[in-house]
C-alpha cells in the first residue's frame, strides 16, 4: 500500500514525465491499482485547490471537475482526515517543519503504515529518522 504526496498526486493524475519515466514507480503504482491502495489524504484536495488558486499549478480543466475525477480514478482511494491522524500530526516524534498539510500527510502515512511517494526534500529528511517510510524519487 502507498500514499501520494499532493505533488506526486498530480504530478501522476496529470501524467507527468517525473513520476511516467520511473520504471521502479510506475511499477509499483500498477502493483496497487487492482487492490486499491493508492492511497491520497484528504488534505491533498485542499492544498491542490490552494495551489491552483494562487496560480501555482496550472490544471487542464476546472479545479473541481478535476477533484472529482483524480479522486475517483482507478486503484485511488481517498483517506479521511480522523481525529486520531490529526492528533498524532501535532506529536510526531523527532524534528520535522511545521507546514500542516506535511504533518497531515506524514501521520496519514505513519498510521496507515503505507510507504509515502514524494520528492519533497523536508519529508524525505524527516524520513532518514525512522520515523517513516518513502520511497523518493526525482
Amino acid at each position: 500500500m502507498i500514499l501520494l504526496d499532493t505533488h506526486a498526486f498530480v504530478w501522476l493524475m496529470e501524467g507527468d514525465a517525473k513520476i511516467t519515466k520511473n520504471k521502479k514507480l510506475v511499477g509499483l503504482i500498477e502493483k496497487n491499482i487492482p487492490t486499491q491502495t493508492i492511497f491520497v489524504s484528504e488534505i491533498s484536495a485542499w492544498e491542490i485547490a490552494m495551489l491552483e488558486s494562487k496560480g501555482r499549478i496550472k490544471l487542464n480543466e476546472p479545479i473541481e471537475d478535476w477533484l472529482e475525477q483524480a479522486f475517483s480514478a482507478p486503484g485511488i482511494k481517498s483517506i479521511n482526515l480522523t481525529p486520531k491522524i490529526i492528533v498524532d500530526s501535532v506529536n510526531l516524534p523527532g524534528k520535522f517543519h511545521a507546514d500542516p498539510s506535511d504533518r497531515l500527510i506524514v501521520s496519514t502515512s505513519r498510521l496507515l503504515g503505507a510507504e509515502l511517494i514524494t520528492a519533497d526534500k523536508e519529508i524525505i529528511r524527516y524520513s532518514k529518522s525512522g520515523y517513516l517510510k518513502v520511497f523518493r524519487f526525482v
